[in-house]
């Protein structure tokens, strides 16, 4: 006889209360800077008139969504290392899984979007305005938006079809679509080939677009004469090449990497450097190496 699942437990992050502790701790911090962050990139990206160009209008929806793909499992995280609750509803994890894979395909192509500016600015700069319209620019960023929903919710709605009778233990600290299919109770062949599809797609695709914008880029840029040129129209671009490297490198070993299977501690770790990690540091990046913002800062100081 099978039970039917109604709920999964999460393992977490930690295995003792003191590192629960310390993680807590960790987590809270990462959850406040990427707050504070993006809210304040979010601010002064509207409240100032020399930054409504393209370039900040696509930084200000990348704020507001890594705000969002956060939100959707670091408070629950947050609330299982503070109260040792770890279970998950099986309506709640369905959620969780389609909004962190969506959201997160949603960053993956806005970052692609956000090199084609670049491309747009460097190698046409004086059609740049004209190209980079608002019309353009909204049409873009809903772009992003429609197809992330588009690629993740086929599979989605076939996981959420599965059976669940047996074990319902996951290794991870948010419901992970790999450890959710090793779960179900029946054949998940075709969603597995689904997902690999689509994220065969998703990743080297987006990558493409972005390697050849900054191919295009950098041949651009050498042919600037003097060395001031050159350093001026790499500093526009350089905060995002920054951002796209630690992104794609973990995100494509995570989930492209031969033999590829979910619940170990390493995956959990990648999961952190991708999901928390570059999620905190980016709103910095981009505004520590960006003259403009920070004289923003200043001024609002």
């Amino acid at each position: 006889n099978h039970t039917t699942v109604v709920e999964f437990v999460l393992l977490g992050l930690a295995s003792s209360h003191h590192l629960e502790i310390t993680l807590f701790l960790l987590l809270g911090i990462a959850y406040f800077l990427i707050l504070l962050g993006n809210l304040s990139v979010i601010t002064i990206t509207l409240t100032n008139s020399f930054l409504q160009t393209p370039m900040y209008y696509f930084l200000r929806n990348f704020a507001l969504l890594e705000i969002t793909f956060t939100s959707t499992f670091l408070p629950s995280t947050l609330y299982s290392l503070l109260t040792e609750r770890k279970t998950i509803s099986l309506p709640g994890c369905f959620l969780q899984m389609l909004f962190f894979h969506c959201l997160g395909a949603c960053a993956i192509f806005h970052l692609a979007v956000m090199s084609l500016d670049r491309f747009v600015a460097i190698c046409h700069p004086l059609h740049y305005t004209a190209i980079m319209n608002s019309r353009l620019c909204l049409q873009l960023i809903l772009s992003c938006w429609a197809l992330s929903f588009l690629s993740m919710f086929p599979p989605t709605i076939m996981i959420v079809q599965l059976p669940f009778c047996g074990p319902n233990v996951m290794n991870h600290f948010y419901c992970d679509v790999s450890l959710l299919l090793q779960l179900s109770c029946t054949d998940t062949g075709s969603i597995e080939e689904l997902m690999f599809v689509t994220l065969i797609i998703i990743l080297p695709g987006t990558l493409i677009v972005t390697a050849a914008s900054y191919g295009c880029i950098i041949v651009t840029i050498l042919h600037i004469p003097s060395s001031a040129g050159r350093r001026k129209a790499f500093s526009t671009c350089s905060a995002h090449l920054m951002v796209v490297t630690m992104f794609y490198s973990t995100c494509v070993y995570r989930y492209i990497r031969p033999e590829q299977r979910g619940g170990q501690d390493s995956d959990k770790i990648l999961s952190l450097f991708f999901s928390v990690l570059t999620q905190t540091l980016n709103p910095y990046i981009y505004s520590l190496r960006n003259r403009q913002v920070k004289q923003a800062l200043k001024e609002r100081v």
